[in-house]
């Protein structure tokens, strides 16, 4: 069967949320979309909330990723030790709370494995390495029918690299964290659907979802002040990978962008 999966870019703040929550489930109809992962660690406009974590859930999401504010909410701890459908990168360093990859029903009987990795370039060094940290998951998923990667890193060419580590041993790998969507869609020569970065879900008039003037303040160098996600009208960035089950192999990558 043809597979459709929608993976939606960072949602920042409130409003993101509610963006989301009035969208998302009408363009997973429009699309025919039978998977959603939802990438929620700015929802608190860095970190998350237990209650924005469910709200995303009841917006039409199967599974929630984070990424390097995982602990700015510390509140999310043991929502993630209880709630399996909520991911943080799977190479944190040991003795944190929750799970970096899950295993999913999907349409048909389908397992559906879901990886959350983190870079390490211009990022935290004390992660583990995302590249033998995928081998070690991919081990422990193996006999799921597809393996969807989102991989939460800075660097364009870490998030390069990682697709094609994974080419043939995954389906789709995306990037996020930047919140700059790019336009470099493709499918590569085994058979993986990639795209460097998914872009965000909030504020469209903001610099990366906070207000202009918090980021302006920060490169003149003003004092430091806690950013606060801009006001005005949102937008939803995401991608859509259609795969091949029977093939294990991506056929379709297309951005899907809404902004009201």
């Amino acid at each position: 069967m043809i597979l459709n999966v929608l993976a939606v870019g960072d949602v920042v703040g409130d409003s993101g949320v509610e963006y989301l929550s009035r969208h998302l489930r009408g363009l997973k109809k429009l699309k025919g979309v039978h998977f959603t992962v939802v990438n929620g660690e700015n929802a608190s406009g860095v970190g998350i909330l237990p209650r924005q974590a469910r709200e995303i859930f009841d917006a039409g999401a199967d599974v929630v990723t984070l990424g390097n504010h995982t602990w700015n909410r510390i509140q999310i701890a043991d929502f993630l030790e209880d709630d399996r459908y909520t991911l943080r990168p799977a190479n944190y360093t040991s003795r944190v709370p929750g799970r970096g990859w899950g295993v999913y029903d999907g349409p048909g009987g389908l397992r559906i494995g879901v990886m959350n990795l983190i870079g390490r370039c211009e990022m935290d060094s004390n992660f583990d390495n995302p590249f033998t940290t995928a081998d070690r998951v991919l081990r422990r998923m193996e006999g799921t029918d597809v393996v969807l990667v989102d991989f939460h890193a800075e660097a364009t060419s870490e998030k390069g690299a990682m697709g094609y580590y994974l080419d043939g041993r995954a389906q789709a790998v995306w990037g996020t964290h930047t919140h700059v969507p790019t336009a470099d869609g493709q499918i590569l020569p085994k058979g993986l659907g990639f795209v460097t970065d998914l872009g965000m879900t909030g504020p469209a008039e903001s610099v990366l979802g906070i207000r202009p003037e918090q980021a302006v303040n920060r490169f003149l160098g003003g004092l430091p002040r806690r950013f606060e996600p801009a006001p005005g009208p949102c937008k939803l960035e995401s991608v859509l990978f259609s795969i091949d089950t029977d093939q294990r192999r991506c056929v379709s990558v297309e951005r899907v962008d809404i902004r009201a």
